[in-house]
């Protein structure tokens, strides 16, 4: 692992292309950008973001938003322009929430067909719940009724009228335990265990996903690390692994994913594992034998190491 400067391009000199660990020079990388931890942090762009993206893209880089949001595609970027990001930049973003809807709508693997179409849905509430729209979808409460669970957030629980009710994480989880003793299955539109908010952790859906496995629970996990967002990233940008990276801040998500993936990758140190590295500041260099020591934990192997996504 080689961590560089602030500079993506490092020792190259504003050059928007990497050099790895061969020495090779490559210039036909498709980006998959992770947006939280590494573009912003929920409400704003962290510094030198919009400037490196554009920088990319006057060079002819590829880039697509991959995210472990529970949100749709085009909400992904509508929030992006809203933070003043140009979404003409990427070629487009796939989220684990639009891989959810997709998978539903269309059924078309049978581990989907055999779903059934009553569910308990967990989803936001501060947030703005998340519509069924377009699905088929009955929404019930009492989890007799239910053949599956969807989780799209860990802040309320949908009701059948459309409406939402706020629910704590507890509460949520007492659910499960109920759903869990009846051995239904669950689809999870955002794996992600917690994201990072304000320069503030947040719990995410995959930890109730995670519990719901402690409970001996099925879990369908849509998204980052698993190979299905990375396989769709490659075909949007028309490009196989050997022209791929990841960027991200999370080990677990976005490194691992992209190892499992077999493309290259480049981890974010200042977003989610901030804390655990001992950083204070934004772009603060991180300790290279700590970086190592938390690879080794989370079992994820970064191809570069960046305090920031800044050129």
């Amino acid at each position: 692992m080689v961590q560089r400067d602030i500079n993506l391009g490092g020792s190259l000199s504003n050059q928007s292309y990497l050099l790895n660990m061969t020495g090779k020079m490559r210039y036909t990388y498709a980006w998959f950008l992770d947006q939280f931890g590494v573009l912003h942090d929920g409400k704003q762009p962290y510094p030198g973001a919009i400037s490196t993206l554009k920088n990319l893209a006057a060079c002819g880089a590829k880039m697509i938003i991959i995210s472990n949001s529970s949100r749709r595609a085009s909400t992904t970027l509508d929030k992006l322009k809203s933070l003043g990001f140009d979404p003409s930049l990427f070629v487009g973003a796939i989220t684990s929430g639009e891989l959810t809807y997709q998978n539903l709508q269309r059924r078309d693997d049978p581990w989907f067909q055999a779903l059934g179409k009553t569910c308990i849905h967990m989803t936001w509430s501060d947030r703005g719940a998340i519509s069924l729209e377009g699905l088929g979808l009955q929404v019930v409460e009492d989890v007799k009724q239910a053949e599956f669970i969807l989780v799209h957030g860990t802040e309320a629980l949908g009701l059948s009228s459309g409406d939402s009710v706020s629910k704590k994480l507890e509460e949520l989880e007492k659910i499960l335990e109920q759903c869990a003793a009846k051995g239904i299955p669950m689809v999870v539109a955002n794996p992600d265990f917690v994201t990072v908010e304000a320069r503030e952790l947040r719990i995410m859906p995959g930890t109730l996903a995670a519990s719901y496995e402690k409970l001996g629970g099925e879990v369908k996990w849509m998204g980052k690390p698993y190979q299905i967002i990375y396989k769709s990233a490659m075909a949007m940008a028309g490009v196989d692994a050997s022209d791929s990276i990841a960027v991200g801040d999370s080990l677990h998500h976005d490194i691992k994913g992209a190892n499992v993936s077999g493309i290259e990758s480049a981890f974010i140190t200042c977003g989610i594992h901030s804390t655990e590295l001992g950083l204070k500041e934004f772009g603060e260099l991180a300790d290279l034998s700590s970086v190592h020591a938390l690879a080794q934990k989370y079992d994820a192997y970064p191809s570069y190491v960046l305090p920031s996504f800044t050129w």
